[in-house]
C-alpha cells in the first residue's frame, strides 16, 4: 500500500461531467428522460463520428455564422449539432409518425426505392447519393 495520497487528475478538476440522461432517481420501470435541449459546452463522456458532405458542412458553418452575426449567439459546431439532434428527438417523441424526422427518412427511402426500380427497368442516368 502506497503512502502517497491519491490526487484527482486535470479532467476531474477542470471539467464538469454531463448528467446521466436517464436521471439518478433509480427508477427502472419508467422511460428514460430525453433532454429537451442540447447539452452545453462541457467535457462529454461519449463521442460519435458523423461524416458530412462538403455542402452539409458548409451549411452547418453558415448556420453557425448566421447565429453569430444576426442573433449574437456564439456556438461551436458541436453545440449546434447537439441542439439540432435534441430538437429532432423531441419532435419524434411528441409527433411520432408525423414527426419531421420520420417524414424525411420515409421520403428518402421512397426516392431510393423509386431510383432502384427505374434502374432495374432499363437503366437510368440518375444516381442516388
Amino acid at each position: 500500500m502506497s503512502r502517497r495520497a491519491r490526487l484527482p487528475g486535470a479532467s476531474e478538476l477542470f471539467f464538469r461531467k454531463t448528467t446521466d440522461i436517464a436521471g439518478t432517481d433509480g427508477s427502472s420501470g419508467s422511460k428514460p428522460r430525453v433532454p429537451r435541449r442540447g447539452s452545453p459546452r462541457v467535457k462529454h463522456d461519449t463521442k460519435i463520428t458523423v461524416y458530412l458532405s462538403q455542402q452539409e458542412l458548409l451549411a452547418l458553418e453558415q448556420a453557425r455564422l448566421t447565429l453569430r452575426a444576426e442573433h449574437d449567439l456564439r456556438v461551436d459546431r458541436g453545440r449546434l449539432v447537439r441542439e439540432a439532434v435534441a430538437v429532432m428527438l423531441a419532435d419524434l417523441e411528441v409527433a411520432g409518425r408525423d414527426s419531421v424526422l420520420v417524414r424525411r427518412l420515409r421520403s428518402d427511402g421512397e426516392e431510393e426505392a423509386e431510383a432502384a426500380r427505374r434502374a432495374e427497368e432499363g437503366g437510368t442516368k440518375e444516381t442516388v447519393a
